[in-house]
């Protein structure tokens, strides 16, 4: 019998916020919040270059900020931080973060 994947959290990810720019385009997408967030917290970091990858794994145990992206399937992307102390995390586009980042 298969079992569900159950994601482990690998940090407390503080108050979770989230642009209503974000929230319309996941609606659109119909991909929950909770699912982003949860990838998030599990350490699935989504399409962060390797270096970030690298970095954020070595930011859960020291403390530091968190970052993943991911793509949505219309192609938007969305951006998740978490802050060094964990205080909050937040959803928002790339789009809003890094205005004119349009893939090549």
């Amino acid at each position: 019998m298969n079992q569900p994947t159950r994601l482990k959290p690998l940090f407390r990810p503080g108050c979770l916020l989230i642009t209503p720019d974000a929230l319309t385009a996941l609606r659109a997408n119909g991909i929950p919040v909770i699912s982003v967030a949860l990838r998030h917290i599990a350490g699935d970091w989504g399409t962060v270059s390797d270096d970030d990858r690298q970095q954020n794994d070595l930011s859960i145990a020291a403390g530091l900020r968190l970052i993943s992206l991911y793509r949505l399937p219309d192609q938007t992307r969305i951006l998740v931080t978490t802050e060094w102390d964990r205080s909050h995390t937040a959803i928002e586009l790339l789009d809003d973060v890094v205005p004119d980042n349009h893939p090549a």
